[in-house]
């Protein structure tokens, strides 16, 4: 005895029958053919039975239902006398009947989906209202048509592009009808002379002989043989446009099927599409992995960007072009059918990949597999015969990066370009900051036909065009030698006349700033930038902001920016508070100037951030007496008050005399309840 039936012609019968067979349910499916029965695998939970019922059958067939036991229609769309034969069978045996019906998602009544090149994809069903809407749609499919709605609309079709080539006519075989056909030039295999009735399975026959992708038929009803051509075609993967109206149908779709049948028969409802990430290397065949590549062939959904899809989907596989995961996510669910779907990914998915959004997203509501790949900065080290443990990866695809900085600390970087000129802006950079000695080496279009390597200097290189998503190698010898404390000497700043904190204070002041490497930090009074260079270095992935009020003291800055390759730090020419309103939310402030606006810029930096850390530097007394006033009205925590008095040799004659400096005050903070860490 059986639990439920499954009259299951199409995708969706056929995912139902391997939904209960999963879940142990014991059911059996019915097949209009042979063809459709080789699609689903029996088990002991699962018949499955290609024999076609006339009314008696179906209700000898009820009978081994269990008590209170289900059928579940899913038979084609326009199977309308297949439908109404069950649902009167089913009737009449008092069994439950359930139609399901195939959701029309993002797109008119019976309008199909289409691919990358904006043609519809074989296996959906179009409506056309007549023979001239009919050979419209044809000019947007690809592949072999067959077309059976009789040789007197044959005349119609001849406004197809290519209709020599594509089209194929069935027609009546009489001499008179033959001989029409072939003055419309319908002749030799494009034309087959046949004499109905026609089995679904002598259509599903004559659809793989002739690689059919798309069947054009009129809703004829029975005696025109139109179920059998719409089962034909299920099984197939053929497309189906049909010239007449669609039935209008109620029920539940595939996805509230699948519902129904976990509450009646208590199945946990555990996600049932299983969904890939798949890493398909340089995106050719050769440099995906087997497992990778069995994922991409198993799946019944592709989805990924144009140029993938381009290279690793079959011709009629159901593909869609996205990269955006709620996109991705919201298509997946909108088609149930595909009970595995593979999601494209550059390189490998653990390299600046979108794997990472795309779980998050994906969550809960579908089980997820990632499958690593082969990341272009591995490809492109060996085919450089370089190393890459000691390569430091970055992407500037849509993104902003210190190389100049990181080249100081890394003695190679790899980076992925994100556009045609991103490798000669590049080296354009680099040369303006002196560095240009830097190694470059430029890929693209790795492992493809025409894969390109250029190699050089970074001076040699400040005119090269590459494809956009191009990559780089940067190599800078000079990097091992890094010192990583701060400390520049006095005498290697550019300074003029425009004061500079020492040496010895900054030092004192860094260290009490406790910056991050990805730090966004104000040095307010600016002067020279010795702190703000100081500071860019250390914070090598963050941004610095120099305020300063004084055009020359500004130019100052700029040429020391230069002079220490900091491509993270960038002059604001103003006054402090009323020039920070537009800067990025600061984690960290030096004030080493106010001009008389210290409440204001205070209370400016925690309005940004109530948590902000901020060193300040005073020589007059008032000064210093005004940062303790307002650390204390504006409950500043963890206040830490250091003076330092540095004195330095200077040399006379024989002998060095100490010559002191100016003592300054060192006042540093953090915001309102910050837990300082101290390790």
């Amino acid at each position: 005895m059986y639990k439920a039936f499954v009259f299951a012609g199409t995708a969706e019968g056929r995912r139902i029958a391997e939904y209960l067979s999963e879940n142990k349910i014991r059911a059996k499916a019915y097949t209009a053919t042979g063809y459709g029965r080789d699609l689903l695998k029996e088990g002991r939970y699962l018949d499955v039975s290609a024999k076609r019922l006339d009314e008696r059958d179906m209700e000898e067939e009820l009978k081994l239902l269990e008590p209170g036991g289900l059928v579940l229609d899913a038979t084609h769309p326009y199977a309308k006398e297949v439908t109404e034969n069950i649902r009167q069978a089913c009737g009449r045996a008092g069994v439950r009947y359930l139609r399901v019906v195939r959701r029309q998602t993002g797109m008119e009544k019976g309008k199909g989906e289409k691919d990358l090149s904006g043609k519809y994809i074989p296996g959906s069903i179009l409506t056309a209202e007549d023979v001239g809407e009919a050979a419209a749609l044809l000019d947007e499919t690809e592949g072999n048509v067959l077309i059976t709605t009789g040789s007197k609309e044959l005349a119609g079709f001849t406004r197809v592009k290519d209709w020599r080539e594509r089209l194929y006519a069935r027609v009546l075989s009489l001499p008179k009808v033959a001989a029409e056909c072939a003055d419309l030039g319908f002749q030799g295999k494009h034309l087959i002379c046949m004499q109905g009735p026609f089995s679904a399975e002598l259509n599903s026959a004559m659809i793989r002989q002739l690689d059919i992708r798309w069947l054009v038929t009129k809703e004829a009803g029975r005696a025109g043989g139109f179920p059998e051509k719409c089962q034909a075609a299920a099984e197939c993967g053929c497309g189906l446009i049909v010239i007449g109206r669609p039935c209008q149908e109620e029920g539940p779709d595939l996805a509230g099927t699948l519902d129904y049948l976990a509450e009646r028969f208590g199945i946990p409802k555990t996600p049932v599409q299983q969904v890939t990430l798949v890493g398909i290397g340089m995106g050719t065949r050769d440099t995906i992995t087997v497992e990778g590549l069995r994922a991409v062939e198993e799946a019944d959904l592709l989805i990924g960007a144009k140029r993938m899809l381009e290279n690793l989907a079959k011709p009629g596989s159901h593909t869609f072009a996205a990269y955006r995961p709620k996109e991705i996510k919201n298509y997946i669910l909108e088609h149930p059918e595909c009970k595995k779907t593979a999601v494209l990914l550059s390189g490998d998915v653990g390299f600046y990949s979108g794997a990472r959004k795309l779980l998050d997203v994906l969550g809960e509501d579908l089980r997820t597999e990632v499958i690593c790949g082969v990341s272009s900065m591995i490809c492109f080290c060996a085919k450089l015969r370089v190393p890459w443990e000691d390569v430091r990866p970055v992407s500037l695809h849509g993104r902003e990066c210190n190389l100049t900085g990181m080249l100081r600390k890394y003695p190679r970087i790899f980076a992925i370009t994100g556009s045609a000129d991103g490798a000669a802006r590049v080296c354009r950079k680099l040369v303006s900051y002196g560095m240009e000695q830097v190694k470059v080496s430029v890929g693209q279009r790795l492992t493809y036909e025409d894969e390109k390597i250029w190699q050089g200097t970074a001076a040699e290189l400040t005119e090269l065009e590459t494809d956009p998503l191009s990559v780089m190698l940067l190599e800078n010898p000079r990097a091992k030698d890094h010192i990583v404390t701060h400390g520049i000497p006095d005498g290697e700043f550019i300074r003029a006349k425009v004061p500079m904190t020492k040496e010895e204070v900054r030092s004192v002041s860094l260290s009490k700033l406790r910056l991050t490497k990805n730090a966004v930090v104000y040095d307010i009074g600016a002067g020279t930038g010795s702190v703000s260079v100081e500071m860019a270095r250390m914070a090598s992935e963050g941004v610095v902001y120099a305020i300063e009020r004084k055009e020359e003291a500004a130019a100052l800055i700029e040429e020391n920016k230069r002079k220490f390759a900091c491509d993270n730090l960038t002059v604001i020419r103003g006054l402090a508070p009323e020039c920070l309103k537009d800067l990025e939310r600061p984690t960290h402030a030096f004030i080493g100037g106010s001009a008389g606006n210290m409440k204001e810029i205070l209370e400016t930096l925690l309005e940004k951030n109530p948590h902000i850390r901020i060193v300040m530097n005073a020589i007059a007394l008032e000064t210093t007496g005004e940062m303790l006033r307002l650390a204390k009205e504006l409950d500043l925590a963890d206040v830490d008050i250091v003076t330092v008095s540095a004195a330095r040799a200077k040399e006379l004659g024989n002998y060095h005399l100490m010559m002191g400096q100016n003592p300054v005050t060192i006042v540093s903070a953090t915001g309102r309840n910050r837990t300082v860490d101290r390790l």
